[in-house]
């Protein structure tokens, strides 16, 4: 069976890809492969960073694998956060901050149009591919919902009346930025 590396430590991410594919190839996690070096994401763009992921990993250990990036663009911060959501209020992962610092940054703005990105970059056999997934939608003017993490509490997408923290994971599976990438990373490797 082919093994595919997936350059993070996430098992849920993991389990999710691992779903997709029905056993067709062998997912691993840096954990797996014994990696637990901290990849530094310095690009500039979501397919910057995915992309330095999956080289890092393919260059040291040379096994086929994909990284991913994802991010908050809002159309009236020029696309902030961008490569910077998961720490845009300066500590990473304080998604409480970094809502707060977003709705402060639109406070008395009424254009709230947001979208979530995703973009994968697989390396298979040397060579590079890549798969994005966007979801289109609006920033809550306050936070609703529990479930989810980030923005989640503020994003609603469009077509819907509530947010990502108030749907079931199902629910945001089915129409969010990484479920779209990954089906088309899925239907990539059933190709192959």
């Amino acid at each position: 069976m082919q093994q595919l590396v997936f350059a993070t430590n996430n098992r849920h991410k993991l389990e999710e890809v691992a779903a997709k594919i029905e056993g067709k190839i062998k997912f691993l996690s840096l954990d797996d492969i014994g990696c637990s070096d901290e990849i530094a994401e310095t690009g500039l763009t979501f397919r910057e960073n995915a992309s330095i992921k999956s080289h890092y990993i393919f260059e040291k250990y040379r096994l086929n694998c994909f990284g991913d990036d994802s991010g908050l663009e809002i159309e009236a911060l020029k696309g902030e956060p961008g490569v910077y959501s998961a720490r845009y209020a300066g500590t990473h992962g304080d998604h409480e901050a970094n809502i707060t610092k977003v709705l402060r940054q639109l406070g008395g703005v009424d254009n709230r149009r947001a979208r979530f990105v995703t973009v994968i970059s697989l390396i298979w056999n040397g060579g590079e591919h890549f798969f994005e997934g966007a979801v289109e939608g609006t920033i809550r003017y306050e936070r609703s919902g529990a479930k989810g993490f980030g923005y989640d509490p503020v994003f609603q997408p469009d077509g819907y009346s509530i947010t990502f923290a108030e749907m079931t994971m199902e629910e945001k599976n089915a129409i969010s930025h990484r479920g779209r990438a990954v089906e088309k990373l899925v239907e990539f490797l059933k190709s192959i």
